[in-house]
């Protein structure tokens, strides 16, 4: 009887680390970007988690980040992106007036073909969800941001159970090539939080629709926390925002595991449409990750003027 329970628990352990594996090689690619395509914006969101200064070691600490930031400026160039939306460019240190910012300093100084909006003095607005864009093509014509919380436009308010503050950051563009205009919005949903992801997703969604009925092209980016068709996706759909299925994972537990499809996102709205398939990067430099999350990325037309 022994011998018998054991066979099939071994066999049960045997299906799971087969299915394990099936779903990891399904998740996983290692196809480098594809050609850009002619009169578009590859747009990217990308997780770079945040960088905390009172850790001297470790893999998020200092010298975690000496180990990383060369893969991570690799790996941003690899992208050829136009636009980048990113989550968790934090240098965090608890009391700190914010203006410490080793990823975003790092990457402009490594990338001077871009410059970085959705910024500004840190009493005004939140630092941590850059978008990077290349001055040579496109005008930065607005900016902006608000909370996920009960008081969205007071800056570093608490999330709505009393989480931790998140937000969104925007910037409206105009593209001197063809004379396009689009706002990107870039979101980080809770992970932790169901009351949080659901209630941020619901802002968001009326934020945007008015800008959406103006007859504004909105491209939203970001973290979203949550698998294509998920409850979160059909609340930002509701004002008018599409999301391309991205095919692999875009987060890997920091160890190159792909175990479930990717909960980061990029919508369209109005005529922006998707060229090609999103794709991942997944991508490992040097042997070292650069984050937790691989970029995604979607190469999108916008008719001109």
């Amino acid at each position: 009887m022994i011998g018998r329970i054991l066979g099939v628990l071994l066999g049960a352990i045997a299906l799971v680390v087969v299915a394990v594996i099936v779903q990891h090689l399904r998740l996983s690619t290692s196809k480098p970007p594809p050609a850009k395509p002619h009169d578009t914006i590859r747009l990217a969101t990308y997780n770079v988690h945040y960088i905390y200064l009172r850790q001297a070691e470790g893999r998020w600490g200092l010298s975690g980040w000496e180990a990383r930031k060369e893969p991570l400026n690799q790996v941003v160039k690899v992208l050829d992106a136009d636009v980048i939306a990113f989550q968790e460019m934090e240098s965090f240190f608890r009391g700190s007036d914010g203006s410490i910012n080793l990823t975003r300093q790092w990457l402009l100084e490594n990338n001077p073909d871009f410059a970085a909006a959705a910024i500004g003095p840190w009493r005004e607005f939140p630092t941590t969800q850059p978008i990077f864009y290349r001055p040579d093509r496109f005008d930065v014509t607005d900016q902006g941001w608000f909370f996920f919380s009960e008081t969205p436009d007071a800056i570093y308010s608490r999330g709505f159970d009393g989480a931790s503050p998140s937000f969104a950051s925007w910037a409206r563009f105009a593209d001197v090539t063809i004379g396009a205009e689009f706002r990107v919005v870039n979101v980080h949903f809770d992970a932790a939080s169901r009351i949080n992801r659901n209630r941020s997703a619901q802002l968001v969604a009326e934020r945007i629709n008015p800008w959406i009925e103006a007859g504004e092209t909105v491209l939203l980016a970001g973290d979203l926390n949550a698998l294509h068709g998920s409850r979160i996706h059909g609340t930002l759909e509701s004002p008018g925002l599409s999301f391309p299925r991205v095919p692999h994972a875009s987060f890997h537990l920091d160890r190159g595991f792909h175990l479930f499809g990717a909960i980061d996102h990029i919508g369209l709205s109005g005529a922006a449409s998707a060229v090609g398939r999103p794709f991942v990067v997944q991508w490992r430099p040097e042997e070292v990750w650069a984050s937790d999350h691989h970029p995604v990325v979607v190469d999108v037309a916008i008719p001109g003027s």
